[in-house]
C-alpha cells in the first residue's frame, strides 16, 4: 500500500495537521509570474499524439471502473524535472520551496518551537526488518532537508545535476511549470503517456517484472525497508535517462520519483469522469484523511515494489497532501500543442 502522506512524521506523532494548505499559493502567482521563462521552447519535450485508451485498473478500488478516455495531443517533458532545471528557475525567480519555509506555530499547537524549523521527510531505512504497518519506522522528519539538501543539512546536490529534483510540494511544481510556460499533466494525460499504446499490462513496461533479466525502472529490490540489495545500483533516485524510454520516448514513467498531476484526488472520480480530456474533480476528498486537500501523484518511486507500495503498477493512483514533500517526490511538465 502507498504511504499515506506522513510527510511530517514528528509532527504527526504530536497529532498535528500538515503544513497549512495556504502554502499551495506560495508565490506561484507572484514570484514565478513576475519573471516567466520567455523561450516557449519544446526542447527536451516529446510530442504525444492523442487518442483513446482504457484508463484505470481493476486491481485498486480507487482506480475503478476501467473506462475509455480520449486525450488530445500534448507535449510532455521527456524526463522528470532535474536539479539543474529547477536551479535555473530558482536563480531566475528567487523562489523558496515549501520545505525551505518556516512553519507557523499557529498551525501546530502543542509542538515545541524548536521543532518548527524548515524540514522535510526523508526515507531512513531501519537496520533490521520491521512490520510494514507503520511507515514512521522508515520515514524521518529531517531539519534542513529540501531540494538542495535531499538528506538534510550537510547533504548536497553537487554533481547531481541530472538527478530528478525532490522534496517538491504541489505548489512548487505548479510554480515551476508556470515559469516555464508549461503546466502539470492531467492524470489522464499522464497515464496515456505512461501506457504508450500498451494495453492491460501489469506494469507500464510490460507484464514481466524484470524482462530479459534486467531492471527497466528504478524501484526497490530486496526486503523492504531494511534489506535493499541495490541490484540496480541505486539506493535512492537515479539520474534521468538511466533506464530505457517507453514507446513514446519518455523516461522514468515508472519508479524513480512520484510525479504530481494537476487533478484533485477523489477515490470515486472514475465513476463520473468525462470521456474527453478529463481534468479531475472540482474538489478533493480522501476518506483516509477527510480534512486534507490532496492532488493525484503517479508512477511510484524508488521505494516501490510488489512487496510494498504497489501503486507503481499500471493504472494505479497515488495521492498527496498539497503541502507535503519528501525525497521520493518530484514532477514533470506538459504543454498544450
Amino acid at each position: 500500500m502507498r504511504l499515506i502522506q506522513l510527510v511530517w512524521p514528528v509532527l504527526a506523532l504530536a497529532a498535528c495537521q500538515p503544513r497549512s494548505a495556504g502554502t499551495e499559493k506560495n508565490t506561484t502567482d507572484s514570484v514565478a509570474a513576475e519573471k516567466p521563462a520567455t523561450t516557449g521552447s519544446t526542447t527536451g519535450m516529446v510530442l504525444v499524439k492523442g487518442g483513446a485508451f482504457e484508463m484505470g485498473s481493476d486491481e485498486f478500488p480507487d482506480s475503478r471502473p476501467v473506462h475509455t478516455v480520449t486525450v488530445s495531443d500534448f507535449w510532455m517533458d521527456e524526463h522528470e524535472v532535474t536539479n539543474a532545471q529547477f536551479a535555473e528557475f530558482v536563480k531566475a525567480t528567487g523562489y523558496k520551496t515549501v520545505s525551505e519555509l518556516p512553519l507557523n506555530p499557529a498551525d501546530y499547537p502543542g509542538v515545541p518551537t524548536e521543532k518548527l524549523v524548515p524540514s522535510s521527510a526523508v526515507f531512513t531505512p531501519p537496520s533490521q526488518p520491521v512490520s510494514l504497518d507503520n511507515p514512521l519506522q522508515w520515514w524521518e522528519y529531517v531539519p534542513g532537508a529540501n531540494w538542495q539538501h535531499p538528506f538534510g543539512e550537510g547533504s548536497s546536490i553537487a554533481g547531481k545535476d541530472n538527478d530528478p529534483v525532490v522534496h517538491i510540494a504541489y505548489s512548487d511544481a505548479a510554480a515551476y511549470a508556470k515559469w516555464a510556460g508549461k503546466r502539470l499533466p492531467t492524470e489522464a494525460e499522464w497515464e496515456y503517456a505512461a501506457r504508450a499504446g500498451a494495453r492491460h499490462t501489469n506494469y507500464y513496461w510490460g507484464n514481466e517484472l524484470k524482462p530479459g533479466g534486467k531492471w527497466t525502472a528504478n524501484i526497490f529490490q530486496g526486503n523492504f525497508p531494511s534489506g535493499n540489495t541495490l541490484e540496480d545500483g541505486f539506493s535512492a533516485v537515479a539520474p534521468v535517462k538511466s533506464y530505457p524510454p517507453n514507446a513514446f520516448g519518455l523516461y522514468d514513467m515508472d519508479g524513480n520519483v512520484w510525479e504530481w498531476c494537476e487533478d484533485f484526488y477523489r477515490p470515486d472520480y472514475y465513476a463520473q469522469s468525462p470521456s474527453q480530456n478529463p481534468k479531475g474533480p472540482s474538489d478533493s476528498y480522501d476518506p483516509d484523511e477527510p480534512g486534507a486537500v490532496k492532488r493525484v501523484q503517479r508512477g511510484g518511486s524508488f521505494l516501490c515494489s510488489d512487496q510494498y507500495c504497489i501503486r507503481y503498477r499500471a493504472g494505479s493512483r497515488g495521492k498527496g497532501e498539497i503541502s507535503s514533500a519528501s525525497n521520493n517526490l518530484g514532477f514533470r511538465c506538459v504543454r498544450d500543442k
